[in-house]
């Protein structure tokens, strides 16, 4: 890996990894890391380019991210950990459980999406306006290449979902950006999946802590 992941460590047991989405940090999960870390050992990492992590050389894609995850976990020697995901997060953990089977003990996926078009256009047709005109600015700047991720990634196929070994709990809030109809797709195409609506908006984890903590600690309690 050309660059060093910012990550904040707390607690004890079995390892779970979250990740953050578009343009936040490990911040996110303040909720999150008090409450999980009681029974496991958190780790929160900084996403390439986003909070402390540097950006270096390498293609700002999600699936870059994903190569940075594994990486990361092969110079930790972490064998294998939970995955916790949310939106871009969310996204980068469907592609890592896709293509690292083996090192995803459980995977929690909230508010993620397998292409653009799982975003209610509300939400999507605005990002892709502003992506249009920052690209035509300056491609190279930080704001485009976070808007880019929204507009041209993940793009997983679905078929795929069907690789994915680990038993998994997909996660969505009842106003979410994504589409109800998309996060029961998800759900359906992953072999031993659970599917779970949380009262609020696209931020969940966040702003309704209480119950998004109690649904993920039931799962992986299970």
């Amino acid at each position: 890996m050309d660059i060093q992941l910012y990550e904040t460590i707390k607690g004890n047991g079995e390892t779970i990894i979250l990740l953050h989405g578009n343009n936040e940090d490990h911040t996110f999960f303040v909720h999150q890391i008090y409450a999980l870390s009681r029974f496991y050992r958190v780790i929160a990492l900084d996403t390439r380019g986003h909070g402390r992590s540097q950006r270096g050389k390498e293609p700002f894609t999600i699936r870059q991210f994903v190569q940075d995850v594994y990486e990361y976990m092969e110079q930790k020697q972490i064998e294998q950990a939970h995955l916790l995901g949310f939106s871009d997060g969310g996204n980068i953990a469907l592609l890592f459980a896709i293509q690292y089977p083996k090192k995803v003990i459980k995977l929690i996926i909230d508010g993620a999406n397998l292409d653009p078009s799982g975003v209610k256009k509300k939400f999507q047709i605005p990002t892709n306006i502003e992506y249009y005109i920052s690209n035509k600015i300056n491609k190279n700047s930080k704001k485009t290449e976070m808007l880019r991720l929204m507009v041209n990634d993940p793009n997983i196929n679905h078929d795929d979902l069907k690789k994915i070994q680990s038993p998994t709990l997909v996660v969505a809030g009842t106003k979410d950006d994504i589409k109800e109809s998309h996060t029961r797709l998800i759900a359906t195409l992953i072999p031993n999946s659970k599917l779970c609506f949380i009262d609020g908006d696209h931020f969940v984890a966040y702003k309704n802590p209480s119950q998004f903590n109690d649904a993920i600690l039931t799962f992986l309690n299970d």
